[in-house]
């Protein structure tokens, strides 16, 4: 195995550090070292109804053998068996309510040097977990609780059984908010309906992949948008109460949003012409376009968000600079938001012919409310 760590945004004094994991060999040496970069974190194995962890594990086997064999990696540094029914061996990923989040996708006859470009902000809160449901129920939080979102990584697995890939994820290292793979094909997640979700359900991991998984499995079970499809709709799949949908694309300019509907419906929705945004509302329940309905203070502007992308998008030929700026337009500061603490907490633009994803992080506000961020990165899924 071969591991090397760098910090790669941020520093003391800063609201955010970032930092890069770059970790080679076997899916089970990669899961040996993410765990260990996890207990630093304070992660340790949960218990598990045996029963349940069973089929978990027999399901990761059958249809995810990375993420088992990383399982297998983590069970090492937990100091238990590979096949201990009783405790869970991965972290769950869950959102709370609240986050946001914005995306757009290019195909190469909509950019000006032809290739298929995706951008996003990562929008969610500058709180503690417990500060942050106190924020929800209206009651009072610690005061010297650190931000869930102030220790991000940037993880690039470079597996001997591929393919290789680089995310980004907020908390738990076995799921992410984002990523690239070799093959090019990247996966981002968003909030699918910040209006009307739900709390988060209080209950631990379930069989299958949980929302935050998803990407990650996406990313290493496939090479292109129709196997994602493929993968998708055959895979077992769970929320708890968060529900999320997620952009899929790949660079012969193919995309679609995945999400579930009412009754556990699941829907494909494809790019309709050469572009495709998508905030936080179910496009498959989208009304006419022309006549969107008006945001008001529960639906974080998701709205006004996808308008302004989508014109900004089909405006003219797409480059790397225009999308940068579109987002920023749409991103959340300490300037639009008032009182509230959600941030664009990031800004990544992929390159999907290059394998490339530039990401900037952010810092903190200035006095006058404009946001720091760190110089832009830029990350591929293999060592080269």
């Amino acid at each position: 195995m071969d591991l090397t760590r760098e910090l790669v945004a941020g520093s003391t004094g800063e609201f955010m550090t970032v930092r890069h994991l770059v970790v080679s060999g076997s899916q089970s040496e990669v899961g040996r070292a993410l765990a260990q970069e996890a207990r630093g974190r304070g992660w340790r194995p949960v218990p598990a109804d045996p029963t349940v962890g069973r089929a978990r594990r027999t399901w990761f086997e059958r249809n995810w053998p990375q993420h088992h064999a990383r399982m297998a990696g983590a069970a090492q540094v937990a100091g238990v068996a590979p096949d201990d029914d009783a405790v869970h061996l991965d972290g769950l990923t869950s959102l709370p309510v609240g986050s946001g989040c914005s995306a757009t996708w290019s195909a190469p006859s909509r950019t000006a040097d032809g290739h298929t470009l995706v951008g996003r902000n990562y929008d969610f809160f500058t709180l503690g977990q417990q500060q942050l449901v106190a924020m929800m129920t209206g009651e009072q939080g610690p005061e010297d609780e650190p931000p869930m979102s102030s220790r991000p990584y940037v993880i690039t697995s470079v597996p001997d059984d591929g393919p290789a890939t680089t995310v980004v994820t907020m908390n738990e290292l076995d799921g992410c908010m984002e990523g690239i793979n070799e093959h090019g094909l990247v996966v981002v997640l968003l909030v699918a309906d910040a209006e009307s979700a739900n709390a988060p359900v209080p209950a631990g991991p379930q069989v299958g992949i949980s929302s935050g998984q998803l990407p990650r499995f996406v990313l290493d079970t496939c090479r292109d948008v129709e196997e994602a499809k493929q993968a998708l709709l055959t895979a077992k799949q769970y929320d708890l109460g968060t529900p999320l949908h997620y952009l899929v694309a790949d660079p012969s300019g193919r995309a679609f949003v995945w999400e579930h509907g009412h009754g556990g419906v699941e829907h494909i929705v494809e790019a309709d012409g050469d572009s495709l945004s998508v905030t936080n509302h179910l496009l498959h329940r989208r009304p006419d376009p022309a006549d969107p309905p008006r945001d008001n203070e529960d639906t974080m502007l998701t709205h006004q968000r996808l308008e302004k992308l989508g014109e900004r998008v089909k405006a003219g030929p797409m480059s790397p600079e225009r999308l940068r700026a579109a987002l920023d337009e749409v991103r959340f500061d300490g300037r639009k938001s008032g009182d509230s603490p959600l941030r664009t907490l990031w800004r990544t633009v992929f390159d999907l012919d290059d394998r490339t994803m530039a990401t900037r992080f952010y810092l903190g506000d200035a006095a006058d409310g404009e946001p720091r961020y760190s110089p832009e990165t830029v990350f591929r899924p293999a060592l080269t």
